[in-house]
């Protein structure tokens, strides 16, 4: 099979955030395809209980600086980069002060989701896709995990469909267990909108009661494939992938897995 290069945008990713099935899942499936000669790329928020003296962060001046507007508010980028030596990879994380220097992932130890899990997904897409074409490093696929990645294929296949870089660009999508349960709050259009966008682009974005489902179904309707990547997923969004895709594959995070998964990224070309 002929080399590929995967860019893996996560949620989650251990040790930087405690074992759970995706942090392990998208600490092992990039190494396991770069063992399989692929060339892999891995990014993450820099979510703010990550100990960066002890995961050895540190800034990438070159890569930093430039300010994501939403809503009309400019929020700078902070690219930080760690390397887990074990598997020779490096792992980019995407920062900023304002939306991720809290320590929960997507809420407060109480159990209460942040009420701008909105714009913190909408600042790390841009922020990941910026610091990519800034690397030049021109992606073959791109796969999707955690419904924090959920805006990408929106934006590579809307806000970049004319741009050279993202041509071809295969966009993979993993349907998970992960959710949140506080619905965003009206004007979810509004804080997408980039120059890149045009108003019809803009009005395929749902603007209100985006949940779950409806945020992950919007995933799946810009993405190029899917993959069943737990058991017990969302039955209506499992059933939106095979209704949309067909033949979804079902990928367990069991043996065997990354060939499986290796083999279904060539299937893609």
């Amino acid at each position: 099979m002929a080399a590929k290069k995967i860019l893996y945008i996560a949620q989650e990713i251990m040790p930087y955030v405690p074992e759970n099935e995706i942090s392990k899942l998208c600490r092992q499936l990039p190494q396991a395809i770069q063992d399989r000669k692929n060339e892999v790329r891995l990014f993450m928020p820099r979510y703010g209980h990550i100990n960066e003296r002890k995961n050895q962060l540190h800034e990438v001046i070159r890569l930093s600086g430039a300010n994501i507007a939403i809503n009309d508010t400019d929020h700078p980028l902070i690219l930080k980069v760690a390397s887990i030596a074990a598997a020779h990879m490096q792992v980019y994380f995407i920062d900023n002060d304002d939306l991720f220097s809290r320590k929960g992932v997507i809420g407060e130890s109480n159990g209460e989701e942040f009420e701008d899990c909105d714009e913190r997904m909408i600042f790390y897409i841009r922020g990941v896709i910026s610091t990519v074409k800034k690397l030049g490093w021109k992606p073959d696929v791109v796969h999707c995990v955690g419904w924090m990645s959920a805006l990408t294929p929106y934006f590579v296949k809307k806000a970049f469909a004319d741009d050279e870089f993202f041509a071809d660009v295969k966009v993979v999508t993993s349907v998970c267990k992960d959710d949140f349960k506080q619905t965003f709050a009206d004007g979810f259009r509004s804080k997408c909108a980039i120059d890149e966008l045009s108003d019809d682009d803009l009005a395929l974005v749902p603007d209100s009661a985006v949940n779950y489902e409806a945020l992950m179904k919007f995933a799946l309707d810009f993405s190029d494939a899917a993959v069943i990547a737990q058991p017990d997923c969302d039955p209506a969004i499992v059933e939106y992938a095979e209704n949309k895709f067909g033949n979804v594959p079902v990928i367990e995070f069991a043996d065997g897995y990354a060939d499986k998964y290796n083999e279904f990224y060539e299937s893609l070309f």
